[in-house]
């Protein structure tokens, strides 16, 4: 990751920035729901919930699940439409 975005993400996860993930989380997911405005998109759902799940212990298994069937439908989806070539 860049390092601005690796810096970023190193103080969310800091224990101290509870105050800001949740916020932060909420109007992720607020903005997710209304996703079919121009500025706003899905891509903010899982992001928001991941973010309050940190934070909110009966959040962390079901997004735990989801991201794990997410990398995993993404790895499928990758391989079926980009295939590794042999390389020479």
């Amino acid at each position: 990751m860049p390092g601005r975005v690796a810096r970023v993400l190193r103080n969310l996860r800091h224990p101290a920035a509870k105050w800001i993930r949740l916020p932060v989380g909420v109007l992720f997911v607020i903005g997710g729901i209304f996703s079919i405005l121009p500025v706003f998109g899905l891509w903010m759902l899982p992001l928001g919930l991941l973010l309050m799940a940190y934070d909110i212990p009966f959040l962390r298994k079901p997004v735990g699940r989801f991201t794990i069937w997410a990398v995993r439908k993404w790895a499928r989806l990758r391989q079926h439409f980009f295939p590794e070539r042999p390389h020479r």
